[in-house]
């Protein structure tokens, strides 16, 4: 069966690939970056960037790393999901995450939230909220911050498509895995998966390839394997240490 690709979304060099081990860690091939981000407010406090923090081996072919939240040795997995207190039952739809979305029309730009695949990054309430925004598209200010907001859900819950060529805006991505720091709520949050590398589960099934998602990796989302922001409830924390100084997005 051919693997479906988001519209607005190309999927990896083939080289890059993860798949997810049952009752286990995600299996990473390709060797793709491996990289810490945080998210920095803005001088208003909102949530605004991505900053990069610590970067990490990808030593071998594949690298497995944590899935269940209960490694001591993080980001890698050193069994521990074995005796772990988790469900590591896959519970996502096979769907496309496109196919259950709610469409908000503007003048300009329409938006599209699926709103189940939140991973609480909160990228999307500066200035107006993103759904206000999208109402006041026809407005170039306005039109800009739909865009940025939906473009940095890292999770590919939202997006911006232009009304005049009903096409979806997506930001230019490499493939990279980044472990997300969210200093805010005091939580570590999930694996985003950026630049359309595929994810396949044990028994063969591959996801939609999406540009942008967001793995679970505290081992307690109800939506496995992406994340649906638990960790935020339970202050969840990867204990990588790191701070944000490198380059932001």
């Amino acid at each position: 069966m051919a693997i479906k690709v988001q519209k607005g979304s190309k999927q990896a060099d083939k080289k890059y690939r993860i798949q997810i081990v049952d009752g286990g860690p995600l299996a990473v091939y390709g060797q793709p970056p491996l990289v810490q981000k945080f998210i920095v407010p803005n001088e208003k406090g909102e949530m605004w960037w991505l900053q990069e923090g610590l970067t990490f081996k990808m030593a071998s072919d594949p690298v497995n790393l944590c899935r269940c939240g209960e490694s001591k040795h993080k980001p890698y997995c050193d069994g521990a999901h074995a005796k772990a207190d988790w469900d590591p039952t896959l519970t996502a739809s096979e769907r496309g995450l496109l196919d259950d979305a709610k469409m908000y029309e503007g003048p300009a730009l329409s938006l599209s939230d699926s709103e189940k695949y939140c991973a609480f990054a909160r990228f999307c309430d500066g200035g107006l909220r993103v759904w206000n925004e999208v109402d006041e598209s026809d407005d170039p200010l306005h039109r800009e911050m739909t865009i940025r907001e939906a473009d940095h859900c890292i999770a590919g819950r939202l997006s911006a498509w232009d009304n005049a060529t009903g096409e979806p805006h997506e930001p230019d991505l490499k493939p990279e895995l980044s472990l997300v720091e969210d200093p805010k709520i005091h939580a570590s949050a999930g694996l985003f998966v950026s630049g359309g590398i595929p994810i396949s589960r044990p028994d063969g099934f591959t996801y939609e390839v999406r540009n942008r998602a967001s793995l679970c990796r505290c081992g307690q989302s109800s939506n496995k394997p992406w994340c649906d922001g638990t960790h935020a409830s339970m202050h969840w924390n990867d204990e990588l240490g790191g701070a944000p100084t490198g380059a932001k997005w």
